[in-house]
């Protein structure tokens, strides 16, 4: 007998990204970056490991996607920009405090250093649009963003990798005055 291959066979597809998606978030809190496999992601997942080939081309590409979903979009909220980047700093902080998500930041950045393909994947599907938002909120150039970006998110990261703990409230607020006064 064949299987089915109609449209209509196993699950939809947005409920097994979403289920491998917290399967992904699981794992990297459970077992670190370097413990969720996608062997590990799949059986947590329900799903066989092709499925997960089938739609990102490697574990990284799967992080990164994972990612982008766990941060949606970003709230940038204020009047001034000022505001927009308080709102978007405490933001960052409180998503890489969420379970998985630092690990699995810090762990996909580290796999980008000798891997070209996957600097590509986070440079444009995971930095870029923010890049995007946050140069129309602000109205400042894309190396001025970048530079932003790269020092609240790399200090964030920072702390989660050193103390193994998202960054205490009254640092985050630090942090925000430091990068506020790059603007002034």
């Amino acid at each position: 007998m064949q299987e089915s291959t109609s449209p209509g066979a196993g699950r939809p597809r947005a409920d097994v990204t979403a289920d491998v998606f917290a399967a992904t978030l699981r794992s990297v809190h459970e077992s670190g970056y370097a413990g969720a496999t996608m062997d590990r992601i799949a059986v947590a997942a329900g799903v066989a490991k092709t499925t997960l080939y089938r739609r990102w081309p490697s574990k990284g590409a799967l992080i990164t996607a994972c990612l982008v979903d766990a941060f949606g979009p970003a709230p940038l909220v204020g009047e001034s920009r000022e505001e927009v980047l308080t709102t978007a700093i405490r933001w960052g902080a409180a998503k890489i405090g969420e379970p998985g998500v630092g690990a699995a930041f810090a762990g996909v950045f580290t796999d980008a250093v000798s891997d070209p393909a996957l600097r590509e994947i986070l440079t444009n599907e995971l930095q870029a649009p923010y890049l995007r938002v946050l140069q129309d909120a602000l109205g400042e150039s894309e190396q001025r963003v970048r530079f932003v970006i790269d020092v609240a998110m790399g200090a964030l990261l920072h702390r989660m990798g050193i103390s193994g703990e998202p960054m205490a409230e009254d640092d985050v607020e630090t942090l925000i005055a430091m990068v506020i006064g790059v603007f002034r």
